[in-house]
């Protein structure tokens, strides 16, 4: 795949999935299942207050209303009840995927994470973020935009092999990930990152971190340039074709994702990973189609678990 259509594409003929929705009284919300509905890609289980959800579907699409006749509706007395109940549908196979109504992310991931009530599958969750950007030459995928600050060896193991996931869902059987940083050359004391870049791709090569090509430490430009890469002379795989980026902290990754978004006329598609079912985090801020592409993409890879 090259492009968000041809994901939204993938995803509707693969056939509807059932898609819990939780705290789902929120009309940017209403109006992406009610898209993601109409496309053929979910089944929406709306989880939270019915009077609520019913004056919220009145009040989308300025005031034109959506039409949810056709969604179950689960009631749940608040949002906590709401995230633990729409959780229990995933859990129980109700619902292949999970969405984020109005609520925190946080109450949200905790009951995804419970032990006992919940669907952790005892990797850490990450943002995974896959963007259409015009000036590449395919999809790339862009991780961790949201949720981890400063991971560790272990923290990124977890990242990557999400990623990976998500790419092998959109059709690269061995996606090819680079180790983002500032430089090329490992310098362990002033960039820890380049150190950790560089221990990633040693376990990568030795068949620790599988289904995938890892280099790094990599500069942007050496990641998507292959002419960049030619010019410092960097032999490698991943250089100029990467397929996932992978940056070494909260800051980087969220400014790269924002940065491809708004600066660079990029479209993309997001999603939580980590638990059994993927997590669909869309932002009222987001276009129509970016909320309808993170559910498309929350079918592809959830219906894998499912």
């Amino acid at each position: 795949m090259k492009t968000i259509k041809e994901l939204i594409a993938a995803a509707v003929a693969a056939g509807p999935m059932d898609l819990a929705v939780a705290a789902a009284q929120e009309a940017s919300v209403l109006e992406a299942v009610a898209d993601a509905f109409a496309a053929g890609i979910a089944k929406p289980i709306l989880v939270g207050d019915p009077g609520a959800i019913a004056a919220a579907a009145a009040g989308a699409r300025d005031g034109k209303g959506v039409d949810i006749s056709a969604f179950e509706i689960v009631p749940a007395q608040d949002m906590y009840a709401a995230a633990a109940k729409a959780v229990e549908l995933v859990r129980t196979g109700r619902a292949c995927a999970l969405m984020k109504g109005i609520l925190d992310t946080a109450p949200l991931l905790k009951a995804v994470l419970n032990k006992e009530a919940g669907v952790n599958a005892g990797r850490l969750a990450s943002h995974v973020a896959v963007m259409e950007v015009p000036t590449y030459h395919k999809l790339l995928v862009v991780t961790d935009a949201a949720i981890n600050i400063a991971p560790d060896l272990a923290g990124f193991v977890d990242i990557i092999g999400s990623a990976v996931a998500v790419a092998r869902s959109l059709g690269i059987k061995t996606p090819k990930v680079a180790m983002l940083a500032a430089v090329e050359k490992v310098n362990a004391d002033k960039m820890p990152c380049t150190a950790t870049a560089a221990l990633l791709t040693q376990m990568n090569r030795r068949g620790q971190i599988k289904n995938c090509i890892v280099d790094g430490p990599l500069a942007l430009d050496n990641a998507v340039s292959a002419e960049s890469a030619r010019i410092k002379k960097i032999e490698s795989e991943v250089a100029g074709d990467a397929d996932i980026l992978v940056a070494p902290d909260i800051e980087a990754g969220n400014i790269l994702y924002k940065c491809l978004l708004d600066l660079a006329g990029a479209k993309g598609a997001g999603i939580v990973m980590g638990a059994a079912k993927p997590i669909v985090l869309t932002s009222r801020a987001d276009t129509a189609e970016t909320k309808l592409a993170s559910i498309a993409l929350a079918s592809l890879t959830g219906r894998n678990a499912c």
